[in-house]
């Protein structure tokens, strides 16, 4: 499928001061607007160049569709959302205007109770809606090794979260992936040897999946 994008920035609110900048026909922001990626491992670009990472190249992306954007790397590898929780306040910097989040997935592997995962999830949501900050969600889908409970409790703590905050949902961060149909080949082109985070090559494919989540996130943001 090919996606096709509006300009974006009809009118962007200028935070702490209260006037709103009306760009020209060229239907620009004002200024970039700057957005935190909040995660683990995954969103920190482990294994990989600095430009390899899932931020840079998100960021780069994000441009080539003509958006103004600045993406901080608060990605912490082997971060749980206990972590997040305990570090969310001093991530939300004053120039921080929306906030990727996207963990959990430390939490699976280590088979912690989703029951607690969800808690922690729902501390740092309510933080960063408490600031007025635009949200995007990202979760993770649990495998069948801890059993159908376990999944079916990890799984819908996302969709459940998202909607009692009103926020932005992206299901799974490895979809782009996990959506292949040949494993094998999945893991022998896009992975790296680990097998559980994705090389350049596959954190291109994530990015082109959740690219448009994102590029809403920022549209929100502006009306």
């Amino acid at each position: 499928m090919q996606w096709a994008y509006m300009p974006y920035g009809v009118i962007r609110a200028v935070r702490n001061a209260g006037l709103v900048l009306i760009a020209s026909a060229s239907l620009t922001y004002a200024n970039p607007v700057t957005i935190a990626a909040f995660g683990d491992s995954l969103t920190q670009g482990f294994g990989l160049t600095t430009e390899d990472g899932f931020v840079p190249q998100l960021e780069t992306w994000l441009a080539q569709q003509g958006a103004e954007v600045t993406l901080i790397n608060a990605g912490v590898s082997g971060d749980t959302t206990a972590g997040g929780l305990s570090r969310i306040e001093w991530t939300l910097t004053p120039e921080i205007d929306a906030i990727i989040v996207a963990l959990g997935g430390n939490d699976l592997l280590r088979g912690m109770d989703p029951d607690a995962s969800r808690e922690n999830l729902d501390g740092i949501l309510d933080i960063a809606t408490a600031r007025g900050l635009d949200v995007l969600l990202i979760g993770m889908e649990a495998t069948s090794n801890f059993g159908s409970d376990y999944k079916e409790a990890f799984d819908a703590m996302y969709p459940d979260l998202a909607a009692k905050y009103d926020i932005s949902l992206h299901p799974n961060f490895l979809n782009a992936l996990t959506s292949l149909n040949d494993r094998a080949a999945t893991l022998a082109t896009y992975m790296q040897a680990d097998g559980i985070h994705p090389n350049a090559e596959g954190v291109a494919l994530i990015v082109e999946d959740i690219g448009p989540a994102v590029l809403e996130l920022i549209s929100d943001g502006t009306n």
